[in-house]
């Protein structure tokens, strides 16, 4: 949703915390699940950048660059993902609102909420999937990074996961809506794959982190 021609990644912390607890339905709970997959991207990119140009964490610069590069893009998509979200909502609502009195505004109406409501699962589906990609980079540099900044990763890998359950919960809501049994099939059983990398990922970061100390190199 745009603000006043800006996004909501223009605003400060505090004006989009207002936004969230207005009687709005947008910004709601989809754009709030992606920014906190940005957040996850920042904290991955920071513990990256303070392990790079340290002779202790020399053999890991390949995993450290593209630990940024990803972060970095993972950032911005999430925060596009919000807006998209918050567009995508307000246009199912609007649907749901047209007219229904008449079979032909019966007709429109339906294909005006089955194509806004596929929007509104699709856009949360990214989130998710950006999410768990995000888990893999974090998993990736747990142990290959600055010990100091390891509960850091931490933090990253529960609000990435918080971000891709909610994210989830979002298309799911939204898909009986859709009418269209092959999207809502694949797209069922992509949330629950989503959900078992969730479901691997974090503990393995967790127990990295809870171990301490480094491990080796990635291998090409």
């Amino acid at each position: 949703m745009e603000v006043a021609g800006s996004s909501l990644a223009d605003l400060t912390l505090n004006e989009f915390s207002d936004r969230l607890a207005s009687d709005e339905p947008v910004p709601g709970g989809g754009s709030a699940a992606a920014v906190v997959g940005s957040f996850a991207a920042s904290l991955l990119a920071m513990v990256a950048r303070l392990s790079m140009d340290r002779p202790k964490y020399e053999s890991y610069s390949a995993t450290l660059a593209r630990a940024v590069e990803h972060a970095q893009s993972a950032r911005r998509r999430l925060l596009e993902l919000a807006d998209e979200d918050a567009r995508a909502y307000s246009r199912f609502s609007a649907a749901l609102k047209l007219p229904k009195d008449t079979e032909e505004q019966q007709h429109q109406r339906t294909g005006a909420v089955r194509e806004a409501a596929r929007e509104a699962a699709e856009v949360p589906l990214s989130v998710a999937r950006e999410c768990v990609r995000l888990l893999g980079e974090i998993e990736a540099l747990a142990g290959r990074s600055n010990v100091n900044a390891a509960s850091d990763l931490e933090v990253a890998a529960r609000l990435s996961a918080a971000a891709a359950r909610g994210a989830t919960a979002n298309v799911l809501v939204n898909l009986p809506h859709v009418g269209d049994q092959r999207f809502v099939g694949g797209s069922t059983a992509e949330v629950e794959d989503l959900l078992h990398g969730v479901e691997r990922l974090v503990p393995k970061i967790v127990q990295r982190v809870v171990r301490g100390g480094l491990r080796a190199p990635e291998t090409e």
